[in-house]
């Protein structure tokens, strides 16, 4: 099983200083998750808003192309609320006479903690928006160490669709940005820790076509930048609790059992939850097992109710020293919060074993 801890949700975005004036933090949530020394790192995307004094306008912010040091990073797209060409039925976007925007610009930031708890937010963005393809925002890291680097997968989202990009860092201090390296619509993409059969190993997801819903692929590199040899791995399951879409959630662990993946899975009655499946070690491609039941589901009031209802999204998976797993998710697109358990339950659950759903 899984067990919530009692101060969850552990971020929210009341704890979030905005990064420029004039913006509201909406969103701190869905974080990439890694041991670095004896901390704890959450990389948070952090959602803002622009603050607007007429309620008859309704404001879309996208990054400043023309951003210089003495001018704001991000820029404030208006459009009358009323009019028949504006769309604001879904919360998290803006649609003008057919053109989609973002209600909200993201980027990534830093959080740190000894327990894994309690954390301490960096006043100041860790990766900001900062070419075209980045325009509306960056979103959903995933933080793989593969010996001494980490490297941090994102969602780019722009005018050009949504997009993979990379990022590395052996300190947190400094980062390297290497661009795209997948193309739109792929995104939830974790790497692997370590190569298999002298090949770097990502899951990703594709986006829907006329034949088939959102499915999980894998793809092989021999650089982390350039990558193919594609395999499908797994698609969602009619009537079941992962059947309308899924996503890969957290880098893979290595275990005697196979590749350990946390995963997200979708339906209508519950939503977003989180599940399990086990890959084979040297064929990952190939699925020994997938979780019949999620190991957590929206139940909680700040799982349920927010931004977006109904959404447990796991983004990240910690090994303690003590032998606890720690399952860092987003909930409700609005907060972070952490429920505990340990390998020996997480393959039970992959499995096909029945444990007791998290509490």
């Amino acid at each position: 099983m899984a067990k919530r801890v009692a101060e969850n949700p552990i971020i929210t975005p009341e704890a979030v200083p905005p990064s420029e004036p004039g913006l509201e933090v909406v969103g701190a949530f869905n974080p990439g998750a890694v041991r670095y020394g004896d901390e704890v790192l959450l990389l948070l995307r952090v959602a803002e808003r622009p603050f607007l004094d007429d309620p008859n306008q309704v404001g879309v912010p996208v990054l400043n192309l023309n951003h210089r040091r003495d001018s704001k990073r991000v820029e404030v797209l208006t459009f009358p609320r009323h009019s028949p060409h504006v769309d604001l039925s879904d919360p998290r976007a803006v649609y003008v006479e057919g053109r989609p925007y973002l209600s909200s610009i993201s980027h990534l930031r830093l959080a740190r903690s000894r327990d894994g708890v309690h954390f301490t937010i960096d006043p100041e963005p860790t990766l900001f928006p900062e070419n075209i393809y980045e325009e509306y925002g960056l979103e959903d890291s995933r933080i793989t160490q593969i010996e001494d680097t980490y490297y941090i997968t994102y969602t780019s989202v722009s005018r050009f669709g949504i997009c993979t990009g990379l990022a590395s860092t052996r300190d947190f201090r400094t980062f390297k940005r290497h661009g795209l390296i997948l193309h739109h619509e792929n995104k939830n993409v974790v790497l692997f820790p370590r190569q298999v059969k002298g090949r770097y190993v990502a899951v990703h997801r594709t986006g829907m076509s006329p034949f088939n819903g959102p499915n999980m692929w894998l793809a092989y590199s021999p650089d982390l930048l350039h990558w193919g040899e594609h395999r499908f791995l797994m698609a969602p399951r009619a009537h079941m609790w992962d059947a309308r879409r899924i996503g890969a959630g957290a880098p893979p662990i290595e275990t005697p059992e196979g590749w350990l993946l946390v995963y997200h899975g979708v339906n209508a009655k519950d939503g977003y939850c989180a599940g399990v499946a086990l890959l084979d070690l040297e064929e990952p491609h190939r699925v020994l097992h997938r979780s019949h039941e999620p190991f957590i589901t929206p139940t909680e009031d700040y799982e349920v109710s927010g931004f977006f209802e109904r959404v447990v999204f796991p983004t990240g998976v910690v090994p303690m020293h003590d032998g606890r797993i720690m399952v860092y998710y987003g909930v409700a697109d609005r907060a972070v919060a952490v429920a505990e358990s340990s390998l020996e339950e997480l393959i039970r659950v992959a499995q096909g074993e029945r444990v007791p759903a998290a509490v």
